[in-house]
């Protein structure tokens, strides 16, 4: 047994080698190493020992340990026999996609992907900080689709509904495990067993105790950050997080730190940006106009969230990256000869924007103000879990997991209002499915929702997302029960501004019963 252990630790080791040698950091670290060797802290007949003295004083260590500890994060895999099947409904869904992008391109008769002209370049460069005064004509362009249409391609994985009643319920049929109230305690026991978590409750912040906690957080995230270590980051955020150190946390624990190779990437986007005009450019133009440009909390940020989410649809990376590569489309340039130099991947980061895609990136507009430093935090946010929320997948943190997930919780600890949605012929999810699909963003306020974000990073689990919807649903039962369409469901739902998620996350866990 020890034999096959120490064989597994030396092939994963082989392994996270190999995939740090080809990572874009390398180089870096690389070099940083090279420079300390030559250095007079490490010495030649005691290479190892000083070497790794030097390092843990440089913080050279930290770093290299925290770049194992992303990759064990970003590296993890679920196998389930019933892959093949959500990858094919997958690659059915991005096919009817691009058939939409295909049908608005040819119905406004404009192209997919043209090189842009001098003129609007000098244009376009001249107002990158003020993108809101850029002039381009979006009246004709709609969302290629939204949650309630993705919805329903969830809700046909079943297979077609053996009744004739066009109302399907119910995700059980589904190949999918997931966790039940007993076993969500277990995995955040912080918030189940009712410890003291910083959060924004005004309820809670007007007496000295507060005060004094949160005095205490601080100079703890300090520490932490003092020694630059993600797995402590991680452990800290669970039961907490002051506004003054979410950025700088948030940041060591995904890795995106910003330094020159970062803050050139970004000039290479925006070069591209500058160069290409994408009919992707408008939608998200569009969907920053139908979303964040409309919210009270958001609207001062369009600008930077313009220039974020165009850099955004340019980065190849994030294509390269995503596990299960997505099917995408590849045009060539208005314009040009049909080849491979003229040829290009649409849109590069091979994502198609959804109505309320901006709302992923909205929020840490309130923690970065430099555009560069947001959109690396951003991505990495992205590629650790948004990414799950609008790809139909096998996946225990995806979205269709995390519908089910819902559904069982809501049958299970509220039959009689699931049962009053059913009489109703309304499914509950047709009215979440925008909260977990956006993992409330848009939804909640902004210092709530990132508490919420905060126990993502911290439990590395979107499974909170569906618990948090079952309990402000239940939470509005009593108002619910009095109603009977749609719309007065809706209504009732509509208004989370009073929501405060670490009560009423703490409230659902720490309740007496049996799972």
């Amino acid at each position: 047994m020890d034999e096959l252990k120490d064989r597994s630790i030396h092939h994963t080791t082989i392994k996270i080698c190999d995939d740090l040698r080809n990572s874009n950091q390398y180089q870096n670290l690389y070099e940083d190493i090279q420079k300390l060797v030559s250095t007079s802290s490490v010495r030649l007949d005691d290479f190892k020992s000083t070497l790794l003295r030097a390092m843990q004083e440089t913080g050279l260590e930290a770093d290299l340990r925290n770049k194992i500890y992303r990759w064990v994060k970003t590296k993890k895999k679920e196998s389930n026999p019933y892959d093949a099947f959500f990858r094919k409904a997958q690659i059915h869904w991005d096919k009817r996609i691009h058939k939409s992008l295909n049908s608005m391109s040819s119905e406004l008769g404009i192209s997919l992907a043209k090189s842009r002209g001098n003129s609007e370049k000098e244009e376009l460069l001249s107002k990158w900080n003020e993108l809101s005064n850029f002039e381009t004509d979006i009246h004709k362009y709609r969302p290629v689709y939204a949650p309630k249409d993705f919805l329903e391609v969830l809700l046909a994985l079943k297979g077609p509904s053996k009744e004739r009643d066009c109302h399907k319920w119910e995700f059980a049929q589904l190949p999918l495990k997931v966790k039940n109230l007993s076993e969500l305690r277990n995995v955040y026991v912080e918030i189940s067993r009712g410890d003291q978590i910083l959060n924004s409750n005004s309820l809670s912040n007007n007496n000295q105790n507060f005060a004094i906690f949160e005095a205490e957080r601080v100079a703890l995230g300090e520490k932490i950050l003092a020694k630059n270590y993600a797995p402590l980051a991680q452990e800290y955020l669970k039961r907490g997080c002051p506004k003054g150190l979410r950025a700088r946390l948030w940041t060591l624990l995904l890795g995106a730190e910003v330094k020159s190779p970062q803050i050139n990437y970004f000039e290479t986007l925006k070069h591209n940006v500058l160069h290409y005009d994408l009919m992707i450019d408008k939608l998200i133009i569009k969907d920053i106009n139908l979303t964040a440009s409309n919210d009270d909390q958001y609207f001062v940020f369009e600008d930077v969230l313009y220039q974020v989410m165009l850099c955004f649809s340019r980065d190849s990376e994030i294509l390269k990256q995503l596990p299960n590569q997505p099917a995408f489309m590849q045009v060539v340039l208005k314009g040009r000869p049909n080849t491979t130099e003229n040829t290009l991947v649409f849109p590069p980061s091979g994502v198609i924007p959804f109505h309320g895609f901006t709302m992923y990136a909205a929020p840490f507009c309130y923690l970065f103000n430099n555009s560069t430093e947001l959109y690396f935090v951003f991505r990495a946010f992205y590629l650790r879990y948004w990414h799950r929320l609008h790809r139909v997948c096998a996946s225990s943190q995806g979205i269709v997991a995390l519908c089910l997930q819902f559904e069982k919780l809501l049958q299970c600890y509220e039959p009689s209002l699931w049962n009053h949605f059913k009489k109703c012929r309304i499914h509950p999810l047709r009215v979440v499915i925008k909260w977990i699909m956006r993992a409330f963003s848009g939804h909640l306020p902004p210092e709530q929702l990132l508490a919420l974000w905060d126990s993502i990073l911290a439990y590395d689990s979107l499974e909170i997302v569906p618990l948090l919807a079952v309990v402000i649903v239940v939470f509005r039962k009593d108002n619910l029960m009095k109603v009977n369409t749609l719309a007065n469901i809706e209504a009732v739902l509509a208004d989370l501004s009073s929501i405060a998620v670490v009560p009423l996350l703490q409230m659902a866990l720490m309740k007496d019963g049996t799972a």
